[in-house]
């Protein structure tokens, strides 16, 4: 059984260190599996963006922005995992700043980059002419690299100040806490990183929910929910919500439960406890999102989907689009007689047919 390591106790005010029995037992294996699965995922997802992708678009740009801020984040992970294992940290100090860095860093940007991608398909389809759509790579990279500066910006400390503590096999690389003989600097910056973490919870979840239910009433009130760009429209934006909040809120419900508890209880010792170890825990599902985001590269890109298609064995292609043939072969009577009582039925009005048509070329717009 790997051994326990010492509880940050900063925020349980006089409460005194306790061993973590959670952390080394549970999250190896999250962080693990986190690690396999998203570096798979993202290094196809970064092969096909660089040697595939042909056109480049501002929702291209957001999303290999977004390839690369989840395969930093998994790379500082085996650090982590080690540390766990031993249930010490044995890589120095500098590399425990470095590592603390790319892991808090990232994780923000993959937040605020999954935000911006939502963003950017609800005015492609609920305001098709807003000047918004008509943003170039240029202004696309703008908006990329401030958003990389809001996120790095405040965590520019981390590489400054050290977090090591303890000596031998007792030396601990913590940030999300503070230990009790912490620096008052150390205790504001901890502080600051909770209310970011609540922080970027809260808001981008409620943009990505305004977002997913403007764009389904849209596309229902222009009678386009059952055409097939527009259902990847909405599966996309379900498929963000779903990872985003799974990912995210159990580590923010923690983090939050534990700034009350040492604002307004800091005697409780218990509470603190269990709220540790459970913020420890749901460190691991913040890092599941890494491996869950090429689901949303599969919604957001036909460029990524069909080249996984392709991608596909030949055979396994073939059966597919011979069992397609068969059911357009039995079909063909069927379709010529519902073109033929069409053709005798009339034809929509031009002003519905080009709104419609205007409305479809944004949700495809949206969509490559």
């Amino acid at each position: 059984m790997p051994a326990t390591t010492q509880t940050p106790v900063g925020g349980g005010g006089g409460c005194p260190p306790v061993g973590i029995h959670l952390e080394g037992i549970i999250l190896p294996p999250i962080l693990t599996i986190d690690v396999i699965l998203g570096i798979l995922g993202n290094v196809v997802a970064m092969w096909i963006f660089c040697w595939r992708q042909k056109i480049w678009n501002p929702n291209v740009l957001f999303l290999f922005n977004l390839v690369i801020a989840d395969f930093l984040a998994l790379v500082s992970l085996p650090l982590r995992i080690d540390s766990l294992l031993r249930g010490h940290w044995v890589f120095g100090d500098g590399l425990c700043r470095i590592n603390l860095f790319l892991m808090f860093a990232n994780r923000s940007a993959s937040i605020g980059l999954m935000t911006v991608v939502a963003i950017y398909r609800y005015f492609k389809v609920v305001h098709p002419h807003h000047r918004f759509n008509r943003m170039t790579k240029r202004q696309a990279w703008y908006v990329v690299a401030f958003l990389w500066l809001l996120v790095i910006g405040p965590r520019v400390p981390m590489l400054a100040l050290s977090h090591i503590k303890g000596e031998g096999n007792a030396t601990q690389c913590f940030f999300f806490t503070s230990y009790k003989e912490a620096s008052r600097t150390i205790v504001f910056l901890v502080g600051m990183h909770r209310v970011m973490s609540v922080v970027e919870f809260f808001v981008p979840l409620a943009m990505l929910l305004f977002c997913s239910a403007r764009i389904s009433c849209v596309l229902k009130r222009r009678k386009m929910d059952k055409a097939k760009g527009a259902r990847r429209a909405m599966r996309a934006c379900v498929a963000i919500v779903a990872v985003f909040g799974v990912c995210f809120l159990p580590g923010a419900v923690t983090t939050a439960g534990l700034w009350v508890v040492g604002r307004f209880r800091p005697g409780d010792c218990a509470s603190f406890y269990a709220l540790t170890q459970l913020t420890v825990v749901s460190f691991g599902l913040n890092f599941l999102n890494s491996a869950l985001d090429p689901v949303i590269y599969c919604f957001s890109s036909s460029v990524f989907r069909n080249t996984l298609v392709s991608a596909v064995p030949r055979a396994l292609r073939r059966r597919r689009a011979g069992a397609g043939d068969g059911e357009e072969t039995g079909g063909e009577g069927a379709a010529a007689a519902a073109a033929a009582a069409g053709s005798t039925s009339g034809t929509q009005s031009t002003g519905q047919h080009e709104l419609q048509s205007l409305g479809t070329k944004s949700v495809s717009e949206a969509m490559e």
